[in-house]
């Protein structure tokens, strides 16, 4: 199996299995953030990764072709599900999709009315409602400290998708979209590499957003 990497000479680089290049690359983004995690958690993280490569995972069909709905479209849909399976499965397609694309297509929500603080938030939100209703279903039962974990961390999950996706790339991180970042968000990994890049985030810029 390949990956691509966009590094200035691009090449395609062999990987014996896209599980394990992603459970490298966790492994690593979490360490270099000083993110800590369960296994159990690390693992799920890992298992969405390689799940969502697949297209056809990831996006949903519709009458304009494949693509991702509306995160308040999949809410409204597991708050007004018929039984605790159906509301579990949708919010947890809720979560999986804020956290996939927040972590690896931040850059997309730039045009967009809503910004990667937002997926934050619906994606944080999602996990949590799966967590205190962890005994709805025998999966979320199973699966409830993973949800809590997810969304208590949720931004620093975001990161280390981000950092993944980025050393995929061949590191080539945008400052401006750092900046962004920290701004809608908070990351301490923006601003740990804007202080990188000689930039010290202004507690100010925050303040004024948030108002």
């Amino acid at each position: 199996m390949q990956r691509f990497s966009q590094s200035r000479h691009a090449s395609l680089v062999p990987v014996p299995s896209l599980e394990e290049f992603f459970r490298d690359s966790v492994e690593a983004a979490l360490a270099s953030n000083h993110v800590i995690v369960e296994r159990d958690t690390s693992h799920y993280v890992v298992s969405l990764l390689t799940l969502f490569a697949r297209s056809d995972a990831c996006y949903d069909p519709t009458d304009g072709g494949a693509r991702q709905r509306p995160l308040a479209l999949m809410l409204a849909e597991a708050v007004g599900a018929g039984s605790a399976e159906e509301r579990s499965f949708a919010l947890q397609r809720l979560g999986d999709i804020a956290l996939f694309t927040a972590g690896f297509f931040a850059e997309t929500l730039r045009d967009r009315t809503v910004g990667v603080d937002y997926y934050v938030n619906m994606g944080g939100g999602a996990y949590r409602m799966l967590a205190a209703g962890g005994h709805a279903t025998v999966r979320t039962r199973a699966l409830a400290e993973v949800f809590a974990e997810l969304a208590a961390k949720f931004l620093d999950l975001v990161d280390v998708l981000n950092e993944v996706r980025e050393s995929a790339r061949g590191g080539d991180a945008d400052v401006l979209r750092l900046y962004e970042a920290w701004v809608r968000t908070g990351s301490r990994r923006a601003a740990r590499l804007l202080r990188q890049a000689g930039i010290e985030p202004s507690g100010q810029a925050r303040s004024d957003y948030q108002h």
